[in-house]
């Protein structure tokens, strides 16, 4: 295999490490829910890329088919799964993110530790 051929990973690779420095690095919150789902995609694409069987069909067994090369559906449902919780842990973030925002004043991580050490 040429190591172009594996781009997938390659991708998977680079969005990885930028949603794990944006959520490891940036002190804006909204920067670090941005940072999540950029990492969520990259293990989206990760399972979908693992998916891929070459030769392979859609797991429909027909009459007449003998040895017959079939996809694996299961990441494709845990794929459905993750997105669904994915969405909903963005949306509970933004949610926690805008209360974060009445109650302080503001989004940025530091400045929200020096105001509760005020207190």
């Amino acid at each position: 295999m040429e190591i172009l051929g594996l781009y997938n990973y390659w991708v998977f690779v680079v969005l990885l490490m930028i949603g794990l420095y944006a959520v490891i690095a940036k002190p804006n919150l909204m920067k670090k829910l941005l940072g999540l789902s950029i990492f969520q995609a990259a293990v989206f694409l990760l399972y979908i890329t693992m998916d891929k069987v070459d030769g392979g069909t859609a797991p429909i067994i027909q009459p007449g088919a003998v040895d017959q090369l079939y996809s694996n559906p299961l990441p494709q449902v845990l794929i459905l799964t993750a997105i669904v919780v994915g969405i909903s842990t963005i949306a509970l973030g933004l949610a926690v993110v805008v209360r974060i925002f009445e109650a302080y004043g503001t989004i940025e991580d530091d400045e929200i530790q020096q105001a509760d050490t005020r207190e």
